[in-house]
């Protein structure tokens, strides 16, 4: 079997390939596995890309026994908070989104007691989601599954139905335009680090009643500790991989695929080929446009493009300062003024996330220092047209659509990048007095980082937006027909664009797709634990309590706040 892309969907393809008992070739156009789960040194400072809330990294799920048989977990201590998110809004007060729904009621009650019924039905949907959670399946996709299997998975879910039929029905924008306060109307939608424009309400119950459960914290030494763990994992089952290959052609002979040819002219042949790459780049280009049913057609010719079909691009800026700022929360995500947002290119919503990275991950930076990572969501288009020089655009302006980058950044790039960077320091200056200082290192990444190191789609993070027609549409297809292209023999798909996004969702379509070649194989599938290393340990940090206003402060006196007007 050859898997293209060694991201976590073509890490736990191989995984569990290897249980399976085929041989396994992953390749890679970088050095390193892991795709989008990365992160990279600067000076003294790792700069974690990616994760910041790892669904399923507890107990009590199916997501969790995926990362066990990944080996992703094991010896690392989990990390979570009791706070998953922290909505600020433009007047200085802040919603916390305690990750215990009674903790949550108590705290929003105490901000607007007026939306009582509102907040008490959100609060009671997270308490009903904390129960379905030990439900919810991962193992086994829909489209293997046996009538009777269907309905024992229905039966278990009909105490939960009501609240997830409402949930999956009403729009967060919806829900929160109940609210009276108008910081709760605005905070509810981003509660999820940024707003979701199509998302119902059942994300939101689903993420944080797996917070409420320790099931989705972080985990010790972050995104890049967990990609090599895959690995480790991935070798030790007799894996192969073969890195600083890029795929240029599957090889395709009477309509059975037979292997791929990089772009150095290397062939490699192979029974199986699974791609776990960039799902357009996959269709369009590896294998030509060909073997597209009605279905497939849409979506990867017209659908792609039509705006919120697919996942935003994201703008991040890392700092690595040379002093500790422990009263930085874990993270907030501040609803900007239209002055904040002025050098912010491509920002789709006035919001942007910041975290003190070194809160979840303190040993990827040196002790007494700390990791800043801010983000917002960015369309792609603005960025591509900085970075093009005059004969691209020209070219763009004919309708000669470019897919691939230049090797040179463009000077009107660096530019709105240096802008990116001075001002979002100069807005953590305001409010952590001493950021602008203390920089050491800094890094500005766009969307089209992510076309030039993982080679996704417009920079989409992580492929197909969930809950939109583009999703459901690959979902219904591959529970139809599985995770193959029609008339294509030996192809499979795996990774995010064979399901919808997040680091969990791509590791379970490497589980799904292997058991889908072993049926057609005629095959038993089998997988199971590592049991080599010790299991995972787990520990709550608690986000310290908001500052009092200024003025209850001074009515306090004597005490002593510091220079942020926290309690000293």
């Amino acid at each position: 079997m050859i898997i293209i892309g060694g991201g976590l969907g073509g890490l736990a393809t191989g995984c569990y390939a290897r249980m399976n008992g085929y041989r396994t070739r992953i390749l890679e156009m970088h050095e390193i596995l892991g795709g989008s789960c990365t992160g990279w040194d600067r000076g003294d400072f790792t700069f974690d890309w990616c994760i910041s809330s790892l669904l399923g990294n507890g107990p009590g799920n199916e997501m969790y026994q995926i990362w066990l048989e990944l080996g992703a977990l094991q010896g690392k201590e989990m990390r979570h908070f009791d706070v998953f998110n922290i909505v600020r809004g433009r007047d200085g007060r802040e919603v916390r989104f305690y990750s215990d729904p009674d903790r949550l009621q108590s705290h929003l009650l105490g901000i607007s007691p007026v939306d009582a019924v509102p907040i008490g039905e959100f609060c009671d949907g997270i308490r009903t989601f904390r129960k379905a959670l030990a439900v919810y399946p991962f193992l086994r996709p829909v489209g293997l599954m046996r009538r009777s299997e269907r309905w024992r998975m229905r039966a278990s879910f009909l105490p939960y139905l009501g609240t997830v039929r409402r949930s999956i029905r009403v729009l967060m924008a919806d829900y929160a335009l109940r609210f009276r306060d108008p910081l709760l109307r605005e905070a509810f939608n981003f509660i999820l680090y940024e707003k979701h424009p199509a998302y119902p309400v059942l994300p939101f119950y689903f993420q944080l009643a797996a917070h409420a459960d320790q099931a989705a914290g972080v985990p010790e030494g972050g995104s890049p500790a967990l990609a090599r763990s895959i690995e480790q994992r991935y070798l030790g089952l007799g894996g192969e991989v073969t890195y600083n290959a890029r795929v240029e052609e599957i090889l395709v002979e009477d309509d059975r695929a037979v292997g791929v040819r990089l772009s150095d002219g290397r062939e490699f042949r192979a029974d199986v080929v699974v791609s776990a790459a960039d799902g357009r780049t996959t269709v369009m280009k590896l294998l030509k446009g060909r073997y597209l049913n009605d279905t497939y057609r849409r979506l990867y010719t017209s659908l792609i493009d039509e705006p919120g079909q697919v996942s935003p691009g994201c703008v991040a800026l890392f700092l690595g300062l040379r002093r500790p700022f422990p009263q930085g929360a874990p993270s907030t995500t501040y609803l900007l003024s239209e002055r904040e947002t002025a050098d912010l290119t491509g920002i789709r919503c006035p919001s942007m996330n910041v975290q003190f990275r070194t809160r979840y991950y303190p040993e990827l930076a040196p002790r007494d220092s700390t990791v800043v990572l801010a983000t917002y969501f960015s369309d792609i288009a603005p960025w591509r047209a900085l970075h093009r020089g005059p004969e691209q655009l020209s070219r763009v302006r004919r309708g000669e659509e470019l897919h691939t980058l230049p090797v040179e950044h463009g000077r009107e790039y660096a530019e709105a990048k240096r802008r990116v960077r001075n001002g979002i320091v100069a807005f953590l200056e305001e409010r952590f007095p001493g950021v602008a200082g203390a920089v050491a290192v800094a890094d500005v990444s766009t969307p089209l980082t992510q076309v030039r190191y993982t080679g996704v789609h417009d920079g989409t993070i992580p492929g197909w937006n969930p809950f939109v027609e583009g999703a459901e549409t690959v979902a219904k297809e591959i529970k139809r027909n599985g995770p193959v292209l029609p008339g294509l023999s030996d192809f499979y798909l795996s990774g995010v664009w064979a399901t919808t996004g997040g680091l969990i969702r791509a590791a379970a379509a490497g589980r799904h797709v292997v058991q889908f070649v072993c049926r057609d194989d005629g095959l038993e599938f089998t997988a199971s634990v590592d049991l080599a290393s010790p299991p995972p340990t787990h520990r709550i940090l608690p986000v310290e309590p908001p500052a009092p206003p200024a003025e209850l402060v001074e009515e306090i006196s004597p005490v002593t706040t510091d220079s942020t007007g926290a309690l000293a």
